[in-house]
């Protein structure tokens, strides 16, 4: 007390029991109601943050990088060739890795006719090739050309390799039309055929002829009726005769 008679006044926390019981039910309540409000916005935070997390470890670190490129399905060329042409970085993130690109790459290389290219988790480019397959050797100079089915020029060796005919083609390449002839003719023979199959010429579309063993040429005209001219002359294999003529079937000789 000072003096003069004046009131001295001090704070004092009210007793909870002090409240009444429906506020603080109220109170209560409306507690609950804020924290189920923020519930789900926290909830929906934190799995933003996992998710964000997650992309930069894949997308933002090496972690989970490129540590090996592994080839499969080579024959003439060699992995390590296949690797070069790919060019993949690495220790960049697999998911960023760009595919089509690197297909494109590889496919980029003559002897290959296609690529498959994935992502083996954790760390590996994995690349598939499909190498073309040669239908004939295209004599030039000293050494051979190989092409495939579609007249796709893909690989020079020194020598022919057995089983392949050799293709007397002025300029060999998919939009020659001697070259176009050639294959329309080799895709039609018969198996007794392309078995005593040594060369095929073509200086001209439709002067396409065939060299066999023993010295027999089958003299084939143009590519039409190709398939039963094939068969013509299958049947006249067996007769005798060095020059066997099916360039018109209907009407054959043999000299």
């Amino acid at each position: 007390m000072s003096g003069g008679g004046g009131r001295s006044w001090r704070l004092v926390r009210a007793d909870t029991d002090a409240v009444p019981t429906s506020v603080r039910r109220f109170m209560a309540r409306a507690r609950r109601r804020r924290l189920r409000a923020a519930l789900p916005w926290a909830v929906t935070a934190g799995a933003l943050v996992v998710v964000g997390a997650l992309v930069w470890l894949v997308y933002g670190t090496s972690v989970l990088g490129v540590r090996q490129v592994r080839v499969v399905g080579t024959d003439s060329l060699t992995p390590l060739q296949v690797e070069q042409a790919a060019a993949v970085r690495m220790e960049q993130p697999l998911a960023g890795v760009d595919l089509d690109r690197i297909r494109g790459r590889i496919e980029g290389l003559p002897a290959v006719d296609r690529a498959v290219v994935s992502r083996s988790w954790p760390s590996t480019v994995l690349i598939e090739v499909v190498e073309r397959t040669p239908v004939a050797a295209v004599p030039a100079g000293e050494q051979f050309a190989l092409i495939d089915a579609e007249g796709v020029v893909f690989r020079t060796v020194s020598r022919r390799p057995a089983g392949l005919p050799v293709a007397h083609i002025p300029a060999p390449g998919p939009d020659d039309i001697n070259t176009r002839s050639a294959l329309t003719v080799l895709s039609s023979l018969t198996a007794e055929l392309r078995e005593q199959l040594v060369s095929i010429s073509v200086p001209a579309p439709a002067q396409v002829s065939l060299g066999l063993r023993r010295d027999r040429t089958v003299f084939w005209g143009d590519e039409s009726q190709s398939e039963t001219k094939a068969q013509v002359a299958t049947v006249l294999l067996e007769r005798k005769g060095n020059t066997i003529d099916v360039s018109a079937p209907k009407v054959v000789t043999i000299r």
